[in-house]
């Protein structure tokens, strides 16, 4: 089994990273193979809406015809058994990056047919992991979920399953009176993060074993 995840946040050892590293120690753990691609370091775009993945008999059909940084990781995706994508929530969705990356690996598979079919060869396990600084209260008075929801049905469709999980009201500083931020309790944050976040970790490692197991 191999797991493929990615981090779609610039920070590449805090929380949304910290997580996905849990998870990858989940999948080690029933003895999968498990590789983490930092997305800010990857130099692509967004679909360019160069239809080539569309093209009735083209040499791209099925596959996304852009030769960027992503390109030999959407060849990979091809021959995984699972894909996790971590993302902070920036603005009531995921980062630019994300959905960036997203576009790519989405849209070569969706087939313009009655049955929206999927060109993905086979059935594989799919996640996300979002984090928030916003509380669970402001995720849901936001509409996060929701936001999110419509990118999780195509992937379900696409792959065959995806599931999600939220970590919020997460420590966004080390030390919050360097910035202006005074909606927030720096000491009520800092210990959610000690007691919370261990949880979260835990319940990621969860997420990251799960993926992998051949009955899934």
């Amino acid at each position: 089994m191999k797991l493929l995840a990615f981090n779609g946040s610039p920070r590449k050892k805090w929380n949304t990273a910290q997580l996905l590293e849990h998870a990858l120690e989940g999948a080690e753990s029933e003895g999968a193979k498990t590789k983490l691609y930092h997305l800010y370091d990857l130099d692509f775009t967004g679909c360019i809406s160069c239809f080539a993945c569309k093209r009735a008999g083209g040499k791209s059909y099925g596959h996304c015809a852009v030769k960027d940084d992503l390109a030999p990781i959407l060849e990979k995706i091809g021959k995984a058994d699972a894909i996790l994508i971590g993302s902070p929530i920036y603005l009531g969705i995921t980062t630019g990056v994300t959905r960036c990356f997203l576009e790519r690996l989405i849209y070569p598979y969706l087939v313009y047919d009655a049955e929206r079919s999927s060109l993905f060869k086979k059935k594989i396990q799919t996640a996300f992991i979002y984090t928030a600084g916003a509380t669970d209260e402001m995720v849901q008075e936001m509409g996060i979920e929701r936001n999110v929801k419509g990118t999780e049905m195509v992937m379900e469709k696409i792959f065959g399953s995806c599931e999600s999980f939220f970590v919020t009201d997460t420590l966004q500083f080390d030390d919050y009176s360097k910035f202006v931020a005074t909606r927030f309790d720096p000491e009520a944050k800092k210990k959610r993060h000690e007691e919370q976040f261990p949880l979260d970790c835990k319940k990621a490692y969860e997420l990251g074993a799960r993926l992998v197991r051949e009955d899934s």
